[in-house]
């Protein structure tokens, strides 16, 4: 019996060509804007032709491609080794999508989907589950698939979690610095309607919290707050620019807590965009934090999970 693993994630450019097919599809997408269509599309139309060129310039910044893209193929590489067998991934708004590789897996006997989040929300895991399922269906090989839904409370999750913050603290004092989780945000009209994002957030940082305190890692103080909001609805708070105006003169440490891998949102907003606040607001010291991304503690996770389904 041949069992393979095919990551899911949101996706991000290739290149510059496909930033405005990265908005298009992903504000198209009824689960973020939740019109219907045909004002669905002239949303997504109108957000991507206001936000195109900054998100152009962004990317630039970045290489001209999204980190989610590399960070994504090394994982791959190294889960083959690991796994002895192959690994797939998908994109929901970028190639390769479901489409792209359907056809490929129905000589396998069993495909595991691993949704690269962390925390359940229809938002990320249940819109690319959909969608794979929808795309495996035209091959008849739904049956094959087993997937998970969430993992934020697995201990070697949270074990990747913490190696990555003793990186980025290296000979550092951490009882100097606050501790800052950072959330990507979601509009608190999704969450009101049931959405178990939040409460896997919440549960997410306090397990992390308890991994910390294993390894005798103390910081001034733990906080969490949430980045990425866009347009004038209510999103979830505290909001990262509000939550960052508290620590002027103290340091602080950044911990990307909804990503499994770097991506723009890491290494672009929180890393540049941020980072530029904190300097205005008079930040000693504001560092980041590394997603999993490939960790050996991240890959033996899914690996758990792989013999486990």
């Amino acid at each position: 019996m041949k069992k393979i693993i095919v990551l899911l994630n949101m996706g991000g450019p290739n290149n510059l060509d496909e930033v405005k097919l990265f908005l298009t599809n992903m504000f198209n997408d009824k689960y973020i804007i939740g019109a219907p269509q045909p004002i669905r599309a002239m949303i997504a139309w109108l957000i991507t032709t206001l936000r195109e060129k900054e998100a152009k310039h962004n990317y630039s910044l970045l290489g001209g491609i999204s980190p989610i893209v590399g960070h994504t193929k090394r994982l791959v590489q190294q889960l083959k080794k690991e796994l002895n067998t192959d690994v797939f991934y998908v994109m929901r708004y970028t190639p390769p999508f479901a489409d792209d590789i359907m056809e490929n897996l129905c000589k396998y006997d069993e495909i595991f989907a691993f949704p690269m989040y962390p925390h359940y929300s229809q938002t990320t895991t249940k819109s690319s589950m959909e969608d794979f399922m929808e795309s495996a269906k035209k091959y008849g090989i739904e049956e094959k698939i087993k997937t998970i839904d969430s993992y934020y409370d697995n201990e070697l999750y949270n074990k990747a979690i913490v190696e990555r913050i003793k990186q980025a603290m290296d000979g550092v004092d951490t009882k100097e610095y606050d501790l800052i989780f950072s959330a990507h945000g979601l509009t608190q009209k999704v969450i009101d309607k049931g959405d178990l994002y939040q409460k896997h957030i919440l549960a997410n940082a306090e397990a992390t919290k308890k991994e910390l305190q294993k390894e005798g890692i103390e910081f001034n103080n733990i906080h969490l707050a949430y980045q990425s909001r866009l347009g004038p609805m209510k999103w979830l708070r505290p909001y990262m620019s509000d939550k960052l105006t508290e620590f002027k003169d103290k340091k602080v440490l950044i911990y990307p807590i909804s990503f499994t891998v770097d991506n723009s949102e890491t290494e672009y907003e929180l890393d540049i965009e941020y980072r530029e606040l904190a300097d205005k607001i008079g930040i000693a010291d504001y560092k980041v934090a590394k997603a999993p991304n490939h960790h050996p503690y991240f890959i033996e996770m899914i690996k758990q999970k792989w013999e486990e389904n």
